[in-house]
């Protein structure tokens, strides 16, 4: 995310926002809240164009809160890249105020880009080694406890946790878990996932 960022208030006019983002070399600007309790807003350069320049208003009397988003969706800090640009994605949006009690900066499609390191750990990568790692690890102690054990149970559920994440990042159902595949060897060991309440 961009950590350095540019608020303009909601009575401040078009104008005064087409300013601030020339000088600063902008996209758009976060809307300060009035108070705690209220809420980010976002202005952006489409908003502008849109709705002012579209109609030929004068930006010197149009004013922010007029053309912003209010409220805006913001980005928790905490979230994964890939989160972000499945959010971004799915609502259209190229950039959001990224926020945890505080507005801490602003994260875009060009943050993701080029800040992230999506290209040299590929997130679908790093988990198909670490489900192949968990499986290898699973069978292990299924060797060693037994395929009935609850080590053996445990483990499993790793794996299968893993392999569920990796299915709900590429949006699609798995055909057969790697346990699934393991009792066709050893059907005993399905009663191990029985667990006592």
């Amino acid at each position: 995310m961009t950590k350095d960022v540019v608020t303009i208030r909601g009575a401040a006019t078009v104008a005064d926002a087409v300013k601030l983002m020339k000088e600063k070399g902008l996209r758009s600007l976060v809307v300060k809240r009035r108070s705690a309790d209220d809420a980010y807003g976002i202005v952006t350069e489409t908003d502008i164009v849109y709705k002012v320049t579209a109609y030929g208003l004068d930006p010197k009397t149009v004013r922010v809160y007029e053309v912003m988003t209010k409220p805006c969706i913001v980005v928790n800090p905490d979230l994964e890249v890939e989160y972000v640009a499945r959010l971004f994605a799915n609502t259209k949006i190229r950039r959001a105020p990224v926020i945890k009690d505080t507005l801490l900066g602003v994260i875009s499609i060009t943050d993701i880009l080029t800040k992230s390191d999506f290209v040299e750990q590929p997130k679908s990568v790093i988990l198909q080694e670490k489900i192949i790692e968990a499986r290898d690890s699973a069978r292990q102690i299924c060797a060693e406890k037994g395929p009935t054990s609850p080590e053996c149970a445990a483990a499993w559920d790793v794996v299968e946790e893993l392999q569920a994440e990796a299915a709900h990042r590429r949006d699609q159902r798995l055909e057969k878990t790697h346990f699934e595949e393991y009792c066709e060897e050893y059907p005993d060991a399905l009663e191990a996932r029985m667990y006592d309440s």
